[in-house]
C-alpha cells in the first residue's frame, strides 16, 4: 500500500489555552492532506480545478487519540481505501514525533461539478487519468 505522507509542525495558531491543539484545527490539517495530495500527487490543484469542479468531504469519522501538543512534529498519512465512479474513501493517521497515535479516521470525498451560476452542482465520475493516479494509494 502507498501512503501520501507530509509533516505539520503545531503551531499556537493551532493550540487553545491548554496548550493542545484545538479539535476543529486538526479538521483543518486533515483539509490542507488533502488539498497537498490533490495537488502533489495527482496534479490537481485546488486553485484550478475549484473553477468548474470541486471534491467536498460528505462524511468524516474522526477518533482523538492523544493530545499534540505546541511544537511538536506531526506526520500525517493519507491512502484511499475504496475507489468508486465518483467518490473515494481515504483512511487517515497522525502519528506524533514518538510515533504514538493523535487521530485516525476515514473521509468520503464526492468528485463534482460545478455549473458556471456555481449553484447548480453534481457528481461526475473521475477521468481515467485521475482514477489511475488514485489508484496508486489503493489500499491492497
Amino acid at each position: 500500500m502507498n501512503y501520501f505522507i507530509k509533516q505539520e509542525k503545531v503551531r499556537f495558531q493551532h493550540i487553545d489555552f491548554a496548550g493542545i491543539v484545538f479539535y476543529p484545527r486538526f479538521l483543518e490539517m486533515l483539509n490542507a492532506l488533502v488539498e497537498d495530495w490533490f495537488e502533489e500527487a495527482l496534479h490537481r490543484p485546488f486553485h484550478k480545478m475549484h473553477e468548474s469542479n470541486g471534491i467536498p468531504t460528505v462524511d468524516l469519522k474522526v477518533q482523538f487519540k492523544k493530545a499534540a501538543r505546541l511544537g511538536e512534529t506531526l506526520t500525517k498519512e493519507l491512502w484511499v481505501k475504496e475507489l468508486r465512479s465518483s467518490s473515494l474513501l481515504c483512511g487517515f493517521l497522525f502519528k506524533n514525533q514518538d510515533n504514538e497515535t493523535i487521530l485516525e479516521g476515514e473521509v468520503t470525498l464526492v468528485n463534482v461539478t460545478i455549473e458556471p451560476d456555481r449553484k447548480t452542482i453534481k457528481s461526475e465520475p473521475f477521468n481515467d487519468e485521475t482514477r489511475n493516479k488514485i489508484a496508486f494509494y489503493l489500499m491492497s
